[in-house]
């Protein structure tokens, strides 16, 4: 569809829906039957058949988050409205005004629309689960007043489809982008139980990209930020793990934040989470999106960058572990990546067999070489509330000299205290690599490692 026939189309329709004088007596119609009215209004008008795919794409587009085709419905809402003197039409509280209840109620994103407010721009999911909506606040999914009927529901889905018109219709699994970056996943009957079809909305949320929130939102003592300071400007090879929603992603967001912005990156996702360039503006960094097959096609292109580090941003399966640690096992440091484990001892094991089952080879040697490639662990979890989040503990990995791995735990956090321990230790490896990166960087660590030793419990 051109553009262009679009923007054409919309300027055209820029008066009153209908060339009829508005009906009386329709400012007493409820919510419900002034939106009706107005859809008749545009159904009638849309029987052109000339214009029936226009009508289409500038639906599809309005949803997924362009202004100018949405602007199109609520400039002749709002027209309508005002024609009809309706203006003091009540509508329910989810919705900003009645030309966007009306729009959202007709052909946007119904009750969800709310979530897309102000009030909740920092939940990172929500959910329509048959017709129950949810949103995700502190930590928790709270369901909200509003329904969404299964035929709305449909509607919807046959929008969001419209992103991807090479899809077949008849899968029952679905994965779409907005504009914004929003991901939607689509679960379809009969994979869904019957009666029981599901939309999933997941957004990155990340308030402020600095340690000093991360201490102020309690996930770091504040004390360690400068030891953290001095590890990013080393540029030791770190791993960010823990279970779902542990903030995993946003503390490697926030650590690639102190990156010099001045050196190359490469940045391998899954699905577009990170902003990198707003992250670090004008930085030289790629930005790939690649999973499975997609990742293994490119990874030899991968390892012959000349880029100073690597971000993986998920490590999900063997052939993106196997990616990064050959990345880091031919020398690139300050390489960063998220895993999914509840126990920092278990990682090589539980990578090694991903990458063994995905490319093969020997599982004792794979261990090996992930614990000489990458320096060191941060294991994050969730409270019993799930709105705060802690850093568990950091953990440093090496292999010792006679083979062996070694993981020493440099940081330990305690529950029941909400308080945190370091413990001195700097393996021969990491202190020659960071004499030779950074000195003035690594005595830094150093000192703050030792300093933080000393004084005890840290809150």
């Amino acid at each position: 569809m051109q553009e262009s026939r679009i923007d054409a189309y919309i300027n055209s329709k820029k008066k009153r829906i209908s060339d009829k004088a508005p009906e009386q007596g329709l400012a007493s119609l409820d919510f419900i039957g002034l939106c009706e009215k107005i859809k008749d209004a545009f159904n009638s008008d849309w029987e052109n058949r000339e214009s029936s795919g226009i009508n289409l794409e500038i639906q599809k587009r309005a949803i997924i988050g362009y202004e100018k085709e949405k602007n199109y419905f609520l400039d002749r809402i709002d027209s309508f409205i005002r024609d009809l003197d309706a203006g003091d039409t009540d509508f329910p509280a989810w919705y900003e005004n009645l030309t966007e209840a009306v729009y959202h109620e007709n052909w946007g994103l119904a009750g969800l629309a709310q979530w897309f407010m102000s009030e909740f721009a920092e939940s990172s999911s929500a959910k329509i689960i048959s017709d129950n909506i949810y949103f995700l606040v502190d930590g928790r999914m709270r369901l909200m007043p509003q329904k969404m009927s299964e035929r709305r529901k449909e509607q919807l889905i046959k929008a969001f489809l419209l992103l991807s018109p090479r899809e077949r219709t008849d899968k029952k699994y679905y994965e779409v982008y907005m504009l914004d970056g929003t991901r939607v996943t689509i679960f379809a009957e009969p994979m869904a139980k019957q009666g029981q079809s599901a939309i999933v909305f997941r957004r990155y949320i990340i308030p402020s990209l600095s340690f000093e929130e991360q201490a102020r939102r309690g996930t770091i003592p504040k004390a360690i930020i400068p030891m953290l300071k001095a590890m990013v400007g080393v540029g030791y090879n770190v791993v960010f793990m823990g279970a779902v929603r542990t903030a995993k992603t946003t503390f490697l967001s926030t650590w690639q934040s102190y990156e010099d912005a001045s050196l190359e990156g490469v940045m391998v996702e899954t699905d577009p989470e990170i902003p990198l360039h707003k992250i670090l503006p004008g930085s030289p960094v790629l930005q790939l999106l690649a999973d499975g097959e997609d990742l293994k096609a490119i990874s030899k292109n991968l390892l012959r960058s000349d880029a100073d580090y690597f971000v993986m941003a998920e490590a999900r399966d063997g052939v993106a572990l196997d990616t990064a640690l050959r990345i880091a096992g031919k020398g690139t440091k300050r390489m960063k990546l998220t895993f999914h484990s509840r126990n920092p001892y278990h990682f090589p094991l539980e990578a090694a067999m991903e990458i063994v089952k995905s490319t093969g080879g020997d599982i004792d040697l794979t261990m090996k070489k992930l614990a000489s490639s990458f320096d060191y662990l941060f294991h994050f979890i969730q409270l019993k509330d799930k709105s705060k989040k802690r850093l568990k503990g950091i953990y440093e990995m090496s292999l010792g000299p006679a083979g062996e791995m070694q993981i020493n735990e440099i940081l330990s956090y305690d529950v029941q205290s909400d308080a945190w321990r370091v413990n001195y230790h700097i393996d021969s490896d990491k202190e020659l690599y960071g004499l030779e990166s950074d000195e003035e960087c690594f005595e830094a660590f150093r000192s703050e490692m030792e300093r933080l030793s000393e004084n005890g419990i840290l809150n």
